[in-house]
């Protein structure tokens, strides 16, 4: 048995949706397919949400229903004249609708994760009919009611005994060779529905890989596997045709997009290989992440983090920054939850770098009680492993740098945006 991903760019369209059928049809062994929101409808849920949140009703409805319009197009090209599943989509928007006319935004993580999650409802939805419209025969699941998870909402941890018990339950592959589900999504106990952070559909198939102890993970993804840098930013990319899972944690935690940081662990405690494979050549092998490689990796990989904030607190007291002051530091930032991604620290101060958050306005203030805050928005952080004079001189020319470290193989830049 093995788990396929497919993400928001291979569901964007009518022909992406026809090319997972492709793909799935010439498979032999059964499927577990997670499938991510099409597109990017999870943005345009996030701007539904913030028109529910200021009570601006009106205003969410108008932008359901344009995220409404995007599938309903895609439903017509698929279906060519059958209307099933444009019945299927306008249950669910009405649904969707409901609860935004009688809701009142009173928590904005607990509302993004109900609202927001319909995303990947919708998509499966959609696709699981058309593969059944296709003569493939799947059983659409429910992510909500069987992947259990804990009240942290927008960044849910998975319980991965009572996950294992409904999954089991819900997969007899006997009676369905393929079965679909969402990722990203999940529930607490009470059934209200969480999500597991941005880019966590990766995490999603890692996870049912895990529990039903799958002979392999694929993400198929709209590159040809994992390249040593961003295409988009970087010229003369290279492919990396294998990676261990110690390679790829690393790559996640610099903010390397093509995996989810939380991804390899599941996958690493049963030695489950990872492959991300091109959706529009899936002839080709891409990348494989597993235990053991034959050739380690020769080239340099440069990860650029956008977004970025420099923060630095000198105690008010003039005291040395000791263990007491920076406990109390990184346990605000947690509290906040801000995502560092780089630290330097002196004899009076701690500087860090943090993703930029919508968290970050309450953290400073109070951060502020007990540190002097000084800060710097709309920074990039560049990861440069396996870094040498030539590739640091090309990467950082004419880039005013606020922060940099170096060690042995790898160097990190903070720098501030080129004009």
């Amino acid at each position: 048995m093995k788990v396929y991903k497919f993400g928001g760019a291979s569901v964007r369209s009518a022909e992406g949706i026809r090319n997972i059928a492709r793909i799935v049809s010439v498979e032999k062994e059964p499927l577990f397919i997670v499938i991510s929101a099409m597109g990017k409808t999870t943005n345009a849920f996030e701007k539904v949400l913030e028109h529910f949140m200021k009570t601006e009703k009106s205003e969410a409805l108008i932008k359901l229903s344009e995220i409404e319009m995007y599938h309903q197009l895609i439903s017509m090209e698929l279906f060519k004249g059958i209307d099933s599943g444009k019945i299927v989509l306008e249950k669910i928007f009405n649904e969707i609708q409901e609860l935004i006319a009688g809701g009142v935004g009173d928590d904005y993580d607990k509302w993004y994760d109900r609202l927001v999650s319909y995303g990947e409802i919708l998509s499966t939805t959609l696709i699981s009919k058309y593969l059944i419209n296709s003569g493939i025969d799947n059983s659409w699941l429910d992510m909500r009611k069987l992947l259990v998870t804990d009240s942290n909402f927008r960044e849910a941890n998975v319980r991965m005994d009572e996950s294992q018990k409904r999954l089991l339950q819900a997969c007899d592959f006997e009676k369905h060779p393929i079965y679909i589900g969402q990722g990203f999504i999940g529930a607490n106990f009470k059934g209200d529905p969480t999500t597991l952070g941005r880019e966590g559909s990766d995490y999603t198939a890692a996870v049912v890989g895990n529990l039903l102890e799958t002979t392999s993970v694929t993400i198929w993804k709209d590159v040809p596997g994992i390249l040593n840098a961003d295409p988009r930013i970087f010229e003369n990319t290279v492919l990396i045709p294998e990676l261990t899972y110690l390679d790829a944690v690393e790559l996640a935690f610099s903010g390397a997009q093509i995996i989810h940081p939380k991804t390899i662990k599941p996958l690493e405690n049963k030695k489950i290989p990872l492959f991300v494979r091109p959706f529009n050549e899936p002839e080709n092998k891409g990348s494989v992440i597993q235990a053991e490689t034959k050739n380690p990796i020769q080239v340099p990989i440069l990860i650029l983090r956008k977004n970025q904030v420099l923060i630095t607190m000198r105690p008010r007291d003039f005291s040395f920054v000791l263990e007491e002051s920076l406990s109390k530091a990184f346990m605000m930032m947690n509290k906040h939850r801000l995502k560092i991604s780089m630290i330097q620290s002196s004899a009076v101060s701690i500087s860090v770098c943090v993703d930029q958050s919508r968290y970050l306005a309450d953290a400073l203030d109070e951060l502020s009680n007990d540190f002097k805050i000084s800060y710097n928005e709309n920074l990039e952080l560049l990861n440069i492993r396996g870094i040498n004079p030539e590739i640091e001189q090309s990467s950082i020319r004419n880039r005013l740098i606020l922060l940099q470290q170096r060690t042995r193989k790898t160097g990190r830049f903070l720098m501030k945006v080129q004009e």
